[in-house]
């Protein structure tokens, strides 16, 4: 089995962004603040340092990717500064699923399989995965994986990818392909956070299966607060 290799910490600086985002505070009716397709590494490491995220919405007239920036209101976020408080299935399940977790061994097998779960489309497009997976080989992108490796051939069965810069991380998207697997791969993220020192796990927009863990919306206006301090804590590798 090939050994992925170590990713920077603390991680490269991408240089200059290209762009100059408006203020979140500032976004329409729809939480948009931006559009236009650029998955550059300094693009991508301003806009989440500003409470911004990516999200195409398939094409533009031109035919080409139709990126929108958010940054929504009210946004969710996992209260990381608490002890978890697990469903107890999920807590039997962390007790006795048989699954190995890695971190940062196969982020691009996630970004994908992320997207191939997503039926009738998704917003996970090759230029996305290409952007974020030169942010990984940077150091400000990771992902956790859940592998089963009780059959002949080591699978990759559950994991999330996200974004990190300072104490804050902002997951992206999960995918699972064997029961409670995305939530062992959240489980885990949120343990290694919680030991890392990270202050702050957003999740960007709330949904049946995030509430079930436990995520809680906060108005947009105390999200950039808290991030405002969160981009400048130190923290430790999550790796």
């Amino acid at each position: 089995m090939s050994v992925a290799p170590p990713v920077p910490f603390p991680p490269i600086d991408p240089g200059p962004a290209r762009v100059v985002f408006p203020d979140p505070s500032d976004a329409d009716a729809d939480d948009i603040v931006a559009a236009g397709c650029d998955f550059s590494a300094s693009t991508l490491v301003l806009a989440y340092r500003s409470g911004i995220f990516p999200w195409p919405h398939g094409k533009d007239r031109r035919g080409g990717p139709l990126v929108l920036w958010f940054s929504p209101d009210p946004r969710c976020i996992f209260p990381i500064e608490r002890e978890p408080h697990w469903s107890r299935s999920l807590r039997r399940t962390l007790r006795h699923h048989p699954y190995e977790i890695t971190v940062d061994q196969a982020f691009e097998q996630v970004m994908l399989a992320c997207a191939r779960q997503r039926e009738g489309g998704t917003w996970i497009i090759p230029e996305l995965v290409a952007g974020y997976v030169h942010l990984h080989a940077l150091g400000w992108a990771h992902s956790v994986e859940v592998w089963d490796a009780r059959g002949p051939e080591r699978e990759l069965v559950g994991g999330i990818y996200g974004v990190s810069i300072g104490g804050l991380f902002a997951g992206e998207s999960m995918f699972h392909a064997r029961t409670d697997a995305s939530k062992i791969a959240f489980a885990a993220l949120v343990e290694r956070l919680r030991s890392c020192g990270y202050v702050l796990f957003d999740v960007q927009v709330q949904n049946p299966h995030l509430l079930s863990l436990g995520c809680v919306e906060i108005q947009r206006s105390e999200y950039l607060q808290r991030l405002t301090l969160a981009v400048e804590t130190p923290t430790r590798p999550l790796g």
